[in-house]
C-alpha cells in the first residue's frame, strides 16, 4: 500500500478511530492505530510481535485491531461493497457476458474456511472436514474479482448449501428479493425465449432458480460437459478472488488465534480493503454512499430463518437445460471443443 492510498484510508477511517488525550497521558493517533491493524491483516503475526514492534501492549493491540476491523468495515463498506441494486446486477452481468462468455450471470458464488484456534466450549461447532476449526467467509464476486455481498461468521462444520441456507443472501435468493433484473431474452438466442439471471456455484451448492450449478456424475454426455466446463470458467472467478485476498491479508493464511468475533470484523475488513484497493488497480469509479434513513433497514447477512430442502424444483432443472443448449450451439466459442 502505497502512501498516498495509506493517507486516503486515513482520511476515510481517522474520524472513527480517534482517541481524546487526557491529562494523564497521551492517547495513540489514528495514524499509528490504522497501521497497527494493517500490520496485523497484512502478516497475521501475533500481537506480542506488533507489540514489540510498536513499542505499545499487547493487550492496547488487541483492543486497536478490534476497533479499527470495525471502523474500516463501517467506514468503507457503503463506498466499496454497497448492497447491489438492478442496475449494478446489470453491470455486473455485462462483465461476464464481456470477459467470461457467460449470459445472464449476475456473480459467482464460494465459501472459504478461515482457519481459528478453537474456541473454548465450542464443542465440533467449528471443526470442518479439513479436520481444523474455522469460520466460513460466503461471497458474491463479479467479474472484475470485486466482492459483492459477503456473509462472515457460519459455523465451520457448515457445508457451503448449509451457509448459503443459514444466510440472508440465501433466504433473499429464495424469496425473489434481491431486485435482481427481470429474465431476459439473449442475443441470437431469441428462440428460447427470456432467461433469469443467475448465480454460478460449484457442486457444493442446490440448483436453484437463480443459481446454477454443475451437472453431477462422472460420466455424462459430452453436451453436459461442456457446460460443466463453461460453468467452472465463470466460477473461477472468485476462486481467484479469494487467492488475491489471502495474498494481500497474509492473516488468511494462518491460524488466527482471536476470538471468533474479533476473527469476522478482521475477515470483513479485509474483504473490504480488497475492493477499496482492487477498484483503483482496475480503475472503476467508487459508487457513492446512499443517504438512508434511520428507519431504513440495510439488508445483510445475518440472522436468516432456515430454509427448505436443496431439491431442485422442475423449472431450475429445464433452465439448467436451456443453458446447457445454449453453449453448445448458438453460444459455443470456437476453442471449447479443444478443452472437453
Amino acid at each position: 500500500m502505497s502512501k498516498e492510498v495509506f493517507d486516503e484510508l486515513l482520511g476515510k477511517v481517522g474520524p472513527l478511530i480517534t482517541k481524546v488525550d487526557t491529562h494523564l497521558r497521551m492517547s495513540i493517533g489514528p495514524a499509528e492505530r490504522l497501521a497497527i491493524c494493517l500490520r496485523y491483516l497484512a502478516t497475521g503475526d501475533s500481537y506480542a510481535t506488533i507489540a514489540f514492534s510498536y513499542r505499545v501492549g499487547r493487550s492496547t493491540v488487541a483492543v486497536i485491531v478490534k476497533e479499527v476491523a470495525g471502523a474500516i468495515w463501517t467506514a468503507l463498506v457503503e463506498e466499496c461493497m454497497p448492497v447491489p441494486q438492478v442496475e449494478d446486477w446489470r453491470a455486473i452481468a455485462a462483465g461476464f457476458q464481456e470477459r467470461w462468455e457467460f449470459p445472464n450471470c449476475v456473480g459467482a458464488i464460494d465459501g472459504k474456511h478461515v482457519v481459528i484456534q478453537a474456541p473454548a466450549n465450542a464443542g465440533s461447532l467449528y471443526f470442518n472436514y479439513k479436520s481444523t476449526h474455522s469460520l466460513v467467509l460466503l461471497a458474491v464476486v463479479d467479474a472484475e474479482y470485486l466482492f459483492r455481498v459477503v456473509d462472515v461468521g457460519g459455523f465451520g462444520r457448515s457445508s457451503d448449501s448449509g451457509s448459503l441456507r443459514n444466510s440472508a443472501f440465501g433466504e433473499s435468493l429464495r424469496d425473489g428479493s434481491l431486485q435482481l433484473p427481470p429474465d431476459t431474452v439473449i442475443a441470437g438466442s431469441e428462440r428460447r425465449g427470456p432467461l433469469p439471471h443467475v448465480f454460478v456455484g460449484d457442486e457444493a451448492f442446490p440448483l436453484l432458480d437463480n443459481l446454477l450449478r454443475p451437472f453431477p456424475g462422472r460420466h455424462l454426455t459430452r453436451e453436459r460437459r461442456l457446460f460443466n466446463y463453461r460453468l467452472s470458467r465463470a466460477r473461477l472467478v472468485v476462486e481467484c478472488a479469494f487467492g488475491i485476498l489471502s495474498t494481500q491479508w497474509r492473516m488468511l493464511r494462518r491460524v488466527i488465534t482471536t476470538s471468533p468475533e474479533v476473527t469476522e470484523l478482521c475477515v470483513k475488513a479485509a474483504c473490504v480493503l480488497h475492493n477499496f484497493l482492487r477498484r483503483k488497480t482496475i480503475d472503476m469509479p467508487s459508487r457513492t454512499p446512499i443517504a438512508r434513513s434511520t428507519d431504513e433497514v440495510t439488508p445483510t447477512l445475518c440472522d436468516a430463518p432456515r430454509m427448505g430442502s436443496n431439491n431442485a424444483t422442475r423449472q431450475s432443472i429445464q433452465q439448467r437445460e436451456t443453458f446447457c443448449s445454449y453453449f453448445n450451439e448458438e453460444g459455443a466459442v470456437r476453442w471449447q471443443a479443444n478443452v472437453v
